[in-house]
C-alpha cells in the first residue's frame, strides 16, 4: 500500500487537496494531509529525516505538493523548499520535485527556461529603476507589472502611463521588490489555460476577462470555456511543461498578432474554472500517474 501526503499550508484542505486525497484513497493508498509550515528536516548521525510537528522520520512514497504557503522571507522559502529536497534525496516522490517548483515560482527563471528550449514568450523586462520603468512604459505603450513571484493575477497592475507606471516602481523599489514588465499585446481579453499531467495534454480552457477588467483569472471573476487545444497548443504546453522538469502544470498561453506565446507554466495550478468547463478532474490523473511511477 502506497503511503501519500499531500502538502498544502492551508489549516484545512483545499478544494484541489480534497480530491487528491480522495483519489488516492480509491487507489488504495494511505493519505496523510500536512501543513508546509509543520514540517521539519533533521541531519542526524544515521541520517537525513523530515519530521512533521514533534513526530519524526516521516515514511512517505508520494509527496503531492500543492502549495507551499505565501513566505515573506527568503529564509522561509529556502527551508520549505529544502525540506521537499529532503524528501526527494530519501527517495521520496515528490510531484513536482522542489527545484522546478522554485522555477516555476520565479516568473523571470521560468521564461529563461522556456526561452533556452526554443519556446515563444512576450517581450519582458525586469530592472531595479524607476526611470527605466518609465523609458519602457513609453517605448511600449501598455505593459503589464508583475511581482516576481505571485499567483491567481493578484498584484499584477496593467499601465500605459508612464508616470503610473515611476509610482508603482517606486513603490515595489522601496519594499526591495524587482520590476517586471511585460508588454500587453493579448488580441482579445482572454487566454488559454492548458493542463498537463505527465506525457498527456488533459484539455484546455479559455479564460474570459469579467467586463470590469483585463485579468482572466478564474479566482478574480474570470469565466472559462473549454476549447479543443489545437496541435501546437498541445506542443507548447507539453515542451513547456518538460523545460520546467514538472510532472504536472498549467500552462498559461496568450493569443497575440505574432502567435501563441507561453505567459507562465503553473506548478500548482488551480482547476476549478477548468473542472467545470471541461468535466476532466485533473487530481485522477495525478493521482494514477503517481501510483503507476511508485510501481515502477
Amino acid at each position: 500500500m502506497a503511503r501519500v501526503a499531500i502538502i498544502h499550508e492551508a489549516p484545512v484542505p483545499p478544494p484541489s487537496a480534497r480530491q487528491l486525497l480522495i483519489a488516492f484513497m480509491k487507489r488504495g493508498a494511505e493519505t496523510l494531509y500536512l501543513r508546509m509550515s509543520r514540517l521539519s528536516s533533521y541531519i542526524t548521525r544515521r541520517g537525513m529525516l523530515v519530521g512533521y510537528r514533534m513526530a519524526r522520520a516521516l515514511d512517505l512514497d508520494v509527496a503531492v505538493i500543492r502549495g507551499i504557503g505565501v513566505t515573506t522571507t527568503a529564509e522561509t522559502l529556502l527551508k520549505r523548499l529544502d525540506v521537499l529536497r529532503s524528501l526527494e534525496y530519501q527517495g521520496v516522490l515528490t510531484i513536482n520535485p522542489a527545484d522546478s517548483l522554485l522555477v516555476a515560482r520565479d516568473k523571470l527563471a521560468t521564461l529563461l527556461r522556456l526561452r533556452k528550449a526554443g519556446l515563444p514568450t512576450p517581450e519582458t523586462a525586469v530592472v531595479e529603476d524607476v526611470y527605466e520603468v518609465s523609458e519602457i512604459v513609453r517605448e511600449w505603450g501598455d505593459v503589464v507589472i508583475k511581482p516576481i513571484m505571485g499567483s491567481m493575477g493578484y498584484g499584477s497592475v496593467r499601465t500605459s502611463n508612464p508616470d503610473v507606471a515611476f509610482i508603482i516602481a517606486k513603490t515595489w523599489l522601496t519594499y526591495g521588490q524587482p520590476i517586471y514588465l511585460q508588454r500587453y499585446e493579448r488580441r482579445r481579453e482572454r487566454d488559454i489555460r492548458v493542463l498537463v499531467v505527465g506525457n498527456e495534454v488533459l484539455g484546455a480552457i479559455y479564460r474570459y476577462a469579467p467586463p470590469y477588467s483585463w485579468k482572466t483569472n478564474v479566482s478574480q471573476g474570470g469565466r472559462a470555456e473549454r476549447v479543443k487545444p489545437d496541435s501546437e497548443l498541445v506542443e507548447l504546453a507539453l515542451r513547456a511543461t518538460k523545460a520546467l522538469g514538472l510532472y504536472y502544470s498549467g500552462v498559461d498561453i496568450g493569443e497575440t498578432d505574432g502567435g501563441y506565446v507561453i505567459y507562465e507554466v503553473n506548478s500548482s495550478p488551480q482547476w476549478r474554472g477548468f473542472m467545470a468547463a471541461t468535466g476532466v478532474n485533473p487530481a485522477e490523473k495525478i493521482a494514477e500517474l503517481a501510483i503507476n511511477m511508485v510501481k515502477g
